[in-house]
């Protein structure tokens, strides 16, 4: 597995074909490869589902062959979808929150949809992709029941609040906006209870000069993107999930100013995963 190559976690559930269909276009725009990978999980619980398989039933050779042919099926459909994308596949045995973990530390980019053949309909975002995005070691798309028929259009949003993972996130959103060639919008909440005694003019003020510097090292090495920066009042999850209606991308860091270094996945980037409008990435530092 390249370190350039985007990982996929694909297990045949719509939410995942949606998922394969986002890194398609990104591979296509990016010309990095794509690699399928099914993670077999064996477990003695009833319930279990897979491919041609009641539940409760026990999963042996033919249910792994079965899987198999599923992968096959979706390199060659995806393939011939995008014939200009190099794209392979693969079957893994383990949890698929950890073997995918595992897996992310050798790839570019991994994407999920946000609930497989275990999610149920009330959770917005599976376990698996929460998790996931959690413990990473790259970034992270999460594509979200019906993002992909909304998402391919409009512009790329970043939440930065001056974090270092913010920063990151920076980063790759201003290099997907320029692969995409759409605007960059920059979001940067602030709460008047946190302000140090500010006035709102002054704070807003404070809060945009604060993006300069690292705004004018983008801005140099992608000087077509256009970009716009809102400073806004409120909770940033809030103003991120609203903003996020006619995006393409929300972009954010794993944790903000305000994560405690316990907590892997901050409170916004949750907030986007369960809440946002178009596909989600969290980005971490390696």
């Amino acid at each position: 597995m390249s370190g350039d190559e985007i990982l996929v976690g694909y297990d045949g559930s719509v939410d995942a074909t949606r998922a394969l269909d986002w890194a398609l276009e990104e591979a296509e725009q990016s010309g990095r490869p794509v690699r399928l990978a099914y993670v077999f999980e064996w477990v003695t619980v009833a319930g279990w589902v897979g491919p041609g398989l009641a539940p409760g039933s026990w999963p042996d050779d033919t249910a792994r062959q079965e899987v198999e042919a599923l992968v096959d099926r979706a390199v060659l459909d995806a393939a011939s979808a995008r014939p200009t994308v190099i794209v392979h596949g693969e079957v893994l045995d383990g949890p698929p929150a950890l073997v995918l973990g595992e897996r992310s530390a050798s790839a570019g980019l991994l994407v999920l949809g946000s609930r497989g053949h275990g999610g149920f309909g009330g959770l917005l975002a599976g376990s698996t992709a929460v998790s996931v995005s959690a413990h990473a070691h790259c970034p992270v798309v999460v594509v979200r029941d019906g993002d992909v028929a909304t998402g391919r259009t409009g512009r790329v949003l970043v939440g930065v609040d001056g974090s270092p993972t913010s920063l990151l996130a920076l980063g790759f959103a201003m290099e997907r906006a320029a692969q995409r060639g759409v605007p960059l919008q920059v979001v940067r909440a602030w709460e008047p209870a946190a302000n140090g005694g500010l006035a709102p003019d002054n704070a807003v003020a404070a809060e945009r000069a604060a993006l300069d510097e690292p705004l004018a090292r983008w801005r140099e090495t992608y000087p077509d993107v256009e970009v716009t920066v809102d400073v806004v009042t409120g909770r940033p999850a809030g103003a991120l999930v609203e903003a996020s209606r006619d995006a393409q991308l929300v972009v954010v860091g794993t944790r903000g100013r305000g994560g405690l270094r316990g907590m892997l996945l901050g409170s916004v980037s949750q907030q986007l995963l369960q809440h946002a409008h178009c596909p989600v990435a969290v980005v971490r530092e390696r």
